[in-house]
């Protein structure tokens, strides 16, 4: 019998400031399988949980992404920013 290789979908809390491949790429490097995909993404500005896939689970992601997801949001009125988003340095208040 043969062993199989380790498979799973690992929920993933994604700090401000990285992308979504940032955080997949951090998955291949910390736990070395080839196979790792993640299963939506969020914008460097936004912080959230992001399933990451692992091995055979990586054929999971077609269905999550189809799914329904919810969003929740913080805002800052009164203040521009020169790049317009909350990475950019204060310009007017």
């Amino acid at each position: 019998m043969s062993e199989q290789p380790p498979a799973g979908i690992l929920n993933i809390n994604k700090p401000y400031g990285i992308t979504s491949m940032d955080v997949v790429r951090r998955v291949k490097r910390a736990s070395g399988f080839k196979r790792v995909g993640h299963g939506g993404t969020l914008d460097p500005v936004a912080t959230g949980v992001i399933p990451v896939c692992i091995g055979q689970a990586t054929r999971m992601m077609e269905y999550m992404l189809d799914g329904s997801k919810k969003y929740r949001t913080t805002i800052t009125l009164g203040v521009t920013t020169d790049t317009y988003d909350s990475m950019g340095e204060i310009t007017e208040t």
